[in-house]
């Protein structure tokens, strides 16, 4: 199964290399690590996402909360929330093929981002499912290269699902 856990960390220098290396030395692979500073400057918010049964997650969430650093851990899989992946697709496309690309891309409301001579490049944004099928819907056209941010998450907060309920 996998885990998206949200890990609200010190932003120090060095802190994601030991929170990766927490991982590493575990034996627990990462599927997608993605960081960034949050609305507060002196914090940094981890998205990861592993997989492992409950009692893999059990350990990973102790772990974490072990090292110093980590201020926060949550796993959001069981909760209700937000994920967004982008991604950009440079994809073979001679101007015969431009359009019908276009159209698929404005269909996943993706964006096309640079055209040059023989190729379009694409960014879209969305959950992991979306991009999937995007990046098999480009494949036929011959994918030149490819890069993923990894998934970020947020939770919803308590009255985004009082009302997500209602409707």
């Amino acid at each position: 199964m996998k885990h998206t856990i949200s890990v609200l960390v010190e932003n120090h220098f060095g802190v994601l290399a030991r929170v990766s290396g927490m991982f590493s030395a575990r034996g627990y692979n990462i599927d997608s690590l993605c960081v960034g500073e949050t609305e507060d400057p002196t914090a940094s918010r981890m998205t990861v996402v592993v997989r492992g049964d409950d009692r893999v997650l059990e350990q990973i969430v102790k772990q974490l909360n072990k090292l110093v650093e980590v201020i926060e851990v949550r796993d959001l899989t069981r909760e209700s929330y937000v994920e967004r992946e982008l991604v950009m697709v440079k994809i073979a496309a001679d101007s015969s093929r431009r359009s019908e690309i276009t159209d698929i891309a404005n269909i996943f409301r993706a964006k096309v981002v640079d055209i040059s001579a023989g190729a379009m490049t694409v960014e879209v944004t969305g959950s992991e499912g979306k991009v999937k099928a995007f990046i098999d819907m480009m494949r036929p056209f011959g994918i030149r290269e490819l890069v993923r941010t990894g998934r970020i998450a947020i939770a919803r907060s308590v009255k985004d699902k009082e009302n997500q309920e209602e409707t």
